[in-house]
């Protein structure tokens, strides 16, 4: 009886999951398609003209902040969150990787606006004293992100390595392989579906940042030239403008969200093909 009880409970809990999703789904595509089908799915994503008071809902700008911002982030953050697994997982003593990844989870616990602060406080500074610019930036963006997505890539990847089977190891070293030709050509191969989750993931969670972003780009609503100028993410256009946003207006942060989600989406089928790929 007891076992039925949980089967149940369980079976329920992940129906109301799949019906939160559902639910998220339907509201977010019922406030948003209605317009961009007013608009026209070509004005709306590749314009760069976002202006709601006059009627003119382009996202092309908020666009390539978001790409911008995210393909930074990855330029830097996966090498480093790679050489980190990759040392906690087959290089690191017990004791040291042990300390070393509480820190690396201790990065996961800090809430965004203290990330923000931080790069209000230090790498604007830095940013627009040493390099160039307002300080306010994509560049900006990128640092931070990069720094926010290292648990998500460090932890998923780690756990891809030590899955490897340690047979795989112990073969390659006895037939005189070195231990870096040992991690690069049989480790790594061997957890590529884990690896690839985990950079996807991080490219998820990039995308989706919220908080830190607004603190650090300038919120600017204009394609840049540089990655030391001002841009304005997906996210940003959102929760700046929701606050006061009506009408039409309203409907295109709700667009854009949709957008948003659909971005999501295709990451999620991403990994879940890599994951096949690799079995």
């Amino acid at each position: 009886m007891k076992e039925t009880l949980i089967e149940k409970l369980l079976f329920f809990s992940a129906l109301v999951s799949i019906l939160a999703i559902i639910l998220i789904i339907i509201f977010i595509c019922s406030q948003g398609i209605p317009l961009v089908a007013r608009v026209g799915i070509k004005n709306f994503l590749f314009s760069t003209t976002w202006d709601p008071a006059n009627g003119q809902f382009g996202i092309a700008t908020m666009l390539v902040g978001s790409l911008l911002v995210t393909i930074g982030a990855l330029i830097w953050g996966v090498p480093l969150g790679m050489a980190l697994s990759i040392f906690l997982a087959e290089i690191a003593s017990p004791r040291v990787a042990g300390i070393m990844t509480s820190m690396v989870e201790l990065l996961a616990g800090i809430p965004s606006v203290v990330y923000g602060f931080f790069g209000l406080a230090v790498i604007v500074p830095f940013i627009r004293e040493y390099i160039g610019g307002p300080g306010f930036s994509a560049l900006a963006g990128a640092i931070i992100l990069g720094i926010m997505i290292l648990p998500t890539i460090v932890n998923i990847a780690c756990d891809a390595i030590k899955a490897v089977p340690r047979e795989y190891t112990e073969g390659s070293l006895a037939l005189g392989a070195t231990r870096w030709q040992t991690i690069s050509r049989i480790v790594l191969p061997a957890a590529r579906s884990g690896i690839i989750a985990a950079i996807v993931l991080g490219m998820g969670r990039a995308i989706g940042e919220t908080m830190a972003v607004v603190m650090v780009t300038g919120n600017v609503t204009r394609i840049p030239g540089s990655i030391v100028e001002p841009v304005r993410t997906m996210t940003s256009n959102v929760v700046l403008e929701m606050g006061y946003a009506s009408g039409d207006h309203q409907l295109a942060l709700f667009a854009t969200g949709m957008v948003l989600f659909i971005f999501i989406v295709i990451l999620n089928l991403v990994v879940t093909a890599s994951l096949k790929a690799g079995e």
